[in-house]
């Protein structure tokens, strides 16, 4: 009974601070600040909930159990739009392009971005790794990690793939089964269909233009309306990171960040270190380092709470456009490329960290030039096709380890931390995908500075109907 009334209360606590955003909102109160301000309660909400009954008890698993109704609705609701929106806008951008000559050079660009940005990512995590001295030999094992080392043994079968598997992955043989996310590299066998469909268009619209209006005519209408669904889910963007938060708080084990504070340390100073590389590289093509930060501090503080990179790209995909000013073509390819394919967090970081962790256990040293150069090459090329929701990046450290003959089990070892180093990697994923979107526009001459430059707010033009 007295449970109930606890996990009564703490409900009624949420739905207050919903109706608190609620009238934000109703107020025109702007979108950063609605959703800084949904953070805000929410970690504060969620360490109150911790602090009062403890990460484990009943009223915590209870309760956010009931805040996943908003909080994993909200990230639903974000999964439900991704496809549709990915195949809808890539068919819309090629059929809006005069050619397809193109097409090639940006989507070299954006990888070839996502790709470099991932070496320096894994350099920054293995020098990370070593200046903290991060050692899994130091690390006790409990049976929630001795559990999850043999789960990760028993997977390692499933990551081992030659380098020409991992290509042919990348090619849809169902694209309805990728539409559904049957398979880790979905998102990229959605963009690859959709753009053989936007590139036959093309073909059509020089032979047969009668069907090519009309094609075009029907692909804008659906490019319409999916963009007005995802107008509406972003606006319970505040309440999701709300809910998300406090969940997130509320069931992090402090025991857990104490006993392994030097690896979160660690782990954080390297992806910080990632966040200002990106930002040099936007202040190498002549844009402000500011401005990025400003525009898409909505979209990484969503991917900081919910850590899933695929559902993030609605808002990746609107940071860009209206608010940085890059244009559709390349902000959905950088978008959809970048949830799979150099994942700077995921598949960049914390794999590396990991191998320099690991190999003192094998004898191994891990300043040594020739393993350092190892770990680095090999990062890079498992980056390609990591699932952009949670797992992924353990699906990244096991092809790393298990190609350098490392012991994959230690990476259990991290299980009581995974949500909070999770949450850091996530929203670095995002911000390199938008960094490789962002520069990738303004070399090609295929960005309006002006609205870069402008402080609109991502959602100024929506607000005059928010009843």
């Amino acid at each position: 009974m007295e449970t109930t009334l606890f996990v009564g209360l703490s409900i009624a606590a949420l739905l207050a601070m919903v109706f608190v955003l609620y009238r934000m909102q109703t107020k025109y109160v702007s979108f950063s600040k609605r959703v800084f301000a949904g953070l805000g309660m929410g970690i504060a909400f969620g360490a109150i909930l911790q602090l009062i009954f403890g990460s484990d008890s009943e009223v915590v698993k209870t309760s956010t159990d009931w805040f996943g109704i908003i909080g994993n609705g909200y990230v639903r609701l974000l999964k439900m739009i991704v496809m549709p929106l990915i195949m809808v806008s890539i068919i819309s951008a090629i059929t809006n392009l005069k050619s397809s000559k193109g097409l090639g050079k940006m989507a070299g660009l954006i990888i070839g971005i996502l790709v470099f940005t991932t070496l320096i990512a894994a350099t920054v995590g293995i020098f990370s790794a070593n200046l903290f001295d991060l050692n899994a030999e130091s690390i006790q094992a409990g049976e929630a990690e001795q559990t999850r080392a043999e789960d990760l043994e028993g997977r390692v079968d499933a990551a081992n793939t030659s380098i020409p598997q991992k290509v042919l992955e990348f090619i849809p043989t169902n694209p309805f089964e990728d539409m559904a996310g049957g398979r880790s590299t979905s998102t990229l066998g959605v963009v690859i269909f959709s753009a053989f469909v936007g590139i036959a268009s093309l073909g059509i619209k020089r032979k047969k233009p009668e069907q090519f209006e009309t094609f075009h005519k029907i692909v804008g209408a659906a490019y319409a309306v999916t963009m007005r669904i995802v107008t509406l889910i972003l606006r319970l963007t505040p309440f999701g990171v709300l809910a998300l938060m406090a969940s997130t708080i509320a069931t992090t084990s402090v025991d857990g960040i104490i006993n392994l504070s030097t690896f979160v340390i660690a782990s954080y100073v390297a992806l910080i270190t990632m966040i200002i590389v990106h930002l040099i590289l936007v202040t190498v093509v002549g844009l402000s380092p500011v401005q990025f930060i400003k525009k898409a501090m909505p979209a990484l503080t969503f991917a900081f709470t919910s850590r899933t990179s695929a559902g993030a790209i609605p808002l990746n995909v609107k940071a860009q456009t209206k608010g940085m000013g890059v244009s559709e073509s390349v902000a959905n390819f950088a978008a959809s490329f970048g949830s799979s394919i150099g994942q700077n967090g995921c598949a960049g970081i914390y794999p590396a960290m990991l191998a320099v962790m690991i190999a003192p256990t094998v004898g191994i040293n891990p300043m040594d030039p020739g393993f350092i150069f190892q770990v680095i090459i090999i990062v890079a090329i498992s980056s390609f096709g990591v699932a952009g929701v949670g797992g992924g990046a353990t699906f990244a450290a096991l092809i790393v380890l298990s190609a350098l003959n490392l012991p994959v089990g230690l990476a259990g070892l991290l299980i009581s931390i995974e949500p909070l180093i999770d949450m850091g990697r996530t929203a670095v994923n995002v911000s390199g995908s938008m960094t490789a979107g962002v520069v990738s526009a303004k070399i090609l001459g295929e960005m309006d500075t002006t609205v870069y430059n402008s402080n609109h707010d991502l959602t100024d033009e929506e607000d005059s109907d928010v009843a």
